[in-house]
């Protein structure tokens, strides 16, 4: 839309200063899963260093620790990822978008984990607001086909927030894939050192017993002698 109109103009696209940024941070509701939920909250630290920003956590542990660290919350009222759905995502979606436009902030950033592998998840930030699209010098548009109505900025203003609740949903189901993969390597990893436990403590009685059953043939061994 952008592309095809040089006097184009939308609240969401980039703006020269950014001042606040907003993390919509996904994470989970249960330990227990390997590094999943401290590798995206450290994520989130070393992307904010020296800006001011404030989140949206998604799940238990993100909303634990931002209340812990004394970081401003924009709502917890999705604080049970377990419990998230479509419905819930645009929701999400209204909430970020309206707050966006009314300046509370001027930046949003998704942080969640991306899902490669059962054995590999990688924690992503992923800006998807303000949008860096730049109008086309005049004389430069691309023809396009496609009329809009009322106009195109109305258009583009009516799109954003579904597209903006596809990209959390999207986050959101990468984010469950990865904590599953990550808590089923976590879980395979201590059931292999609690295996290894029990065969060392294995050996460790057995030898135990053994010098006990050893000790005592000794002293019956040495009454016997003095008796005798």
């Amino acid at each position: 839309i952008a592309a095809a109109d040089s006097e184009f103009s939308s609240p969401y696209l980039a703006k020269c200063e950014k001042k606040c940024c907003l993390y919509i941070v996904i994470a989970g509701d249960r330990g227990l899963a390997g590094g999943y939920n401290s590798n995206i909250l450290k994520a989130v630290e070393a992307d904010a260093e020296g800006r001011e920003y404030c989140v949206l956590p998604i799940g238990k542990k993100a909303v634990e620790y931002f209340e812990r660290h004394k970081i401003r919350i924009l709502t917890d009222s999705f604080a049970i990822a377990g419990d998230i759905s479509v419905s819930d995502c645009f929701e999400i979606s209204r909430l970020v978008c309206q707050k966006f436009l009314e300046g509370a902030f001027d930046e949003i950033r998704i942080a969640f984990t991306q899902f490669i592998s059962m054995l590999t998840q990688t924690a992503i930030i992923l800006p998807v607001l303000p949008f860096d699209a730049e109008p086309p010098e005049p004389g430069h548009e691309h023809q396009s086909l496609m009329l809009y109505e009322p106009d195109s900025a109305a258009v583009f203003d009516a799109i954003i927030p579904e597209y903006l609740a596809g990209v959390v949903y999207g986050a959101l189901c990468e984010s469950v894939a990865s904590e599953q993969g990550a808590r089923r390597t976590a879980m395979d990893s201590a059931t292999k050192n609690a295996g290894e436990m029990i065969e060392h403590l294995n050996l460790y009685y057995n030898r135990a017993r053994q010098a006990a059953i050893t000790q005592e043939i000794t002293e019956i061994v040495a009454g016997a002698d003095a008796e005798s």
